[in-house]
């Protein structure tokens, strides 16, 4: 299947639909699907939810556009809540964070392996490393207070060992900023960079909502530690975006990139009802795109061609185990830290980044409580004794 930015039209914007039984279907089982269509459905929300808030910026920004985009926002609201009320009642907050470190680390890899520019490739390997690490803090995490094995969320897809050490994440916010892409950069640069912009902000989103609600002290802390590094995460994603483009050429890459997302979902995925979501929701984006489009050649009175090429998609991410990849990162980068722009070795790590390191963790460091007696051991979930009846 074959999809051109410039030919496809989609389902236009005045026939896209719904009904509340439509956004609120049967959920995925947790343990019998793919954990790939979970990552998918976590992937596709963060996605449409960063969309409403380039619209909601644009609106703020844009008077003669307001009400095609009050249009728009009302039909990804609806996307939003189809996709992300396919995460089920069985998925306990923590399994679902588990869930969420297993996009970032498996989506960031591919995305880094895609990227053509080399610096900013770099910058995906960069945050991967500590995603990583995140989803190691987490299983800890999670083996401490539920007593569950996190790879039953994983399907053994993800490895569950440090990466990066999360300690280490904490950075002076001058040291967060990434050379932006030119101008001229490929549609792929653009679309990867906004895509984990968005994937970035709505797991800082989540673990800002869900870190509240836990009684244990520690995990408390964990969530807010693990919530400030997404923070810089955002600002490290959204630092690669080009800060010249006009706010209609914002909206029309931010179009073109949920089309490039949801046509990889259609591609891959394997629950046929999941996908039958897809390739609707890949036809409304489409025709999304052409209100984007209108607009850009309307207001500007500019050729899209400069922005997005012959229209032609660029590869699309691949769902799939990335472990050896991530392995190799994992053997060779964990030392790099950042100085302004640039990456280097930790011995050249700036002062500014250890002081503020030192004062943030002067009250002790929740990830590296948290994984101090923790190292995973298959089937322990199942060979625990309990307290007080040793085993016979």
């Amino acid at each position: 299947m074959a999809v051109n930015l410039l030919q496809d039209k989609g389902t236009p914007l005045e026939r896209q639909k719904f009904t509340w039984k439509d956004m609120v279907g049967k959920p995925i089982s947790k343990l019998d699907d793919d954990a790939f269509t979970r990552v998918r459905i976590i992937w596709m929300n963060g996605q449409e939810l960063d969309s409403l808030r380039t619209k909601q910026v644009a609106l703020r920004c844009n008077r003669d556009a307001r009400e095609v985009l009050s249009h728009l926002m009302r039909v990804e609201q609806h996307q939003a809540t189809t996709i992300n009320w396919l995460i089920g009642a069985d998925h306990s907050p923590l399994e679902t964070t588990i869930a969420y470190e297993q996009v970032a680390i498996e989506v960031t890899a591919s995305v880094a392996q895609l990227e053509p520019d080399a610096y900013l490739a770099q910058g995906y390997r960069y945050a991967l490393l500590e995603d990583f690490d995140h989803l190691y803090r987490y299983s800890a995490l999670l083996d401490r207070l539920e007593g569950k094995d996190a790879n039953n969320i994983t399907q053994g897809y993800t490895d569950i060992v440090p990466g990066r050490p999360t300690l280490f994440h904490h950075r002076s916010p001058e040291h967060e900023l990434l050379r932006p892409y030119e101008a001229g950069a490929a549609l792929a640069t653009k679309v990867h960079a906004l895509s984990l912009t968005g994937g970035e902000y709505q797991t800082h989103d989540y673990y800002m909502n869900i870190g509240p609600v836990f009684a244990d002290p520690l995990a408390r802390q964990l969530y807010a530690e693990i919530a400030s590094v997404e923070a810089q995460h955002i600002t490290h994603y959204g630092s690669m975006l080009n800060p010249d483009e006009s706010l209609l050429e914002k909206l029309l890459v931010c179009e073109a990139t949920e089309v490039w997302n949801y046509m990889a979902c259609v591609e891959q995925e394997t629950n046929p009802r999941v996908k039958a979501i897809w390739e609707r929701f890949l036809d409304y984006e489409l025709g999304h795109f052409q209100v984007a489009l209108k607009l850009f050649k309307d207001v500007e009175r500019r050729d899209p061609q400069e922005i997005l090429g012959d229209g032609s998609l660029p590869r699309r991410i691949v769902f799939e185990s990335q472990r050896e990849f991530i392995r190799k990162v994992v053997e060779t980068e964990v030392p790099l830290r950042r100085d302004g722009t640039e990456f280097v070795d930790e011995a050249q790590e700036p002062q500014s980044s250890r002081d503020y390191r030192q004062t943030i963790n002067s009250g002790g460091s929740p990830s590296e409580t948290v994984s101090a007696t923790y190292h995973w051991t298959p089937g322990t979930e199942l060979m625990r004794e309990p307290a007080g009846e040793p085993i016979a």
